[in-house]
């Protein structure tokens, strides 16, 4: 009888522990989970900036597809590489990501190669690209050139004669006029300007001829005929400036410039965290309110998964490398 009784107690406390242990299963797994936790999206430039609300714009929409709060969190400095060398830094985690502005990552790596302490091939894994920002090639309306081959045409007779502004020396419009002037084998006097503000200023007051400028900092002047546009650099015509002919369609085939933007993780994140979070932004840019946000903001969007913005973001790297080489361009001291 005793046995009979002990062998009935150690049955029910193998099933009372077998029972606890499938409740606390699921516990477990749900703590480990991912994302179990808000994850920092790091934007490398200060608020208020269009990198800043197409950051905000894209955590929102992940929060709500990974149902953890994503935090924008801006750490500006050095043209976006103190935030991306953060990132960079950062345990390959899943919880820290950066909104990076990745041309113009790839210009300041290759023109200040020493003050960069990261690799954008190397230290980072693409989640996915975003979209692109298309520029426009603009002239002020004194300028006698309708079209991208005229201003051409007028560059080739006078040699210097026309000047160009930017916002700055290894700017994406600085390194888009550069680009220019090695396709269409003409040289425009480069004006550098602190910003694209006191460029775009001179260009609409005629002090300077011409400026490829993001088609959202442009498009009111062009719409209110204070600045013509000749041509946008992208591959396709700008949503908002259907009637604006790409530089391909005007002629000049090997001059394709955008602003692109993208997701990146830490190196070494693993395959099922980096599959979660690709599959979120792939979700987020379908949803047409998502796309629209961006628009407004100049971003076309354009997903692409982690090997597509691996060769995307290399190739923009490999781009920017030959023209600052071609050109000679020195960073500014």
């Amino acid at each position: 009888m005793f046995n009979t009784h002990a062998a009935l107690r150690k049955t029910l406390l193998a099933s009372v522990l077998a029972g606890v242990a499938c409740m606390a299963a699921p516990i477990t797994g749900a703590q480990s989970s991912y994302p179990n936790q808000p994850i920092k999206l790091i934007v490398p430039y200060p608020p208020g900036g269009a990198t800043d609300v197409i950051g905000r714009i894209i955590g929102k929409a992940l929060s709500d597809e990974l149902k953890v709060q994503v935090v924008v969190d801006n750490r500006s400095g050095a043209s976006g590489s103190i935030g991306a060398s953060e990132v960079a830094r950062s345990k390959p985690d899943g919880n820290t990501l950066l909104l990076g502005a990745l041309t113009s990552h790839s210009i300041y790596q290759n023109l200040y190669a020493k003050n960069v302490s990261y690799n954008l091939n190397t230290d980072f894994q693409p989640v996915s690209i975003v979209g692109k920002v298309p520029l426009v090639f603009v002239v002020n309306p004194a300028v006698k050139a309708n079209s991208l081959p005229e201003l051409i045409e007028l560059a080739t007779q006078q040699p210097e004669h026309y000047s160009i502004a930017s916002a700055g020396i290894g700017s994406p419009q600085h390194m888009a006029a550069e680009l220019f002037s090695i396709t269409s084998k003409v040289k425009l006097t480069s004006v550098p300007y602190r910003g694209s503000g006191p460029a775009m200023t001179d260009v609409v007051g005629g002090q300077v001829d011409a400026m490829i400028e993001t088609v959202p900092a442009a498009q009111a002047f062009i719409k209110s005929d204070k600045l013509r546009a000749l041509a946008v650099t992208s591959a396709e015509r700008a949503p908002t400036l259907p009637d604006v002919p790409t530089a391909k369609e005007a002629g000049l085939d090997d001059f394709e410039v955008s602003s692109m933007f993208g997701v990146l993780a830490p190196a070494g994140l693993d395959n099922d965290k980096l599959s979660i979070l690709t599959q979120a932004v792939q979700k987020a840019l379908s949803d047409k309110s998502v796309q629209d946000a961006l628009l407004n903001q100049g971003v076309v969007t354009g997903y692409q998964d982690p090997e597509q913005a691996r060769q995307s973001l290399s190739d923009e790297i490999e781009k920017w490398r030959k023209v600052i080489d071609t050109a000679g361009i020195e960073p500014e001291q």
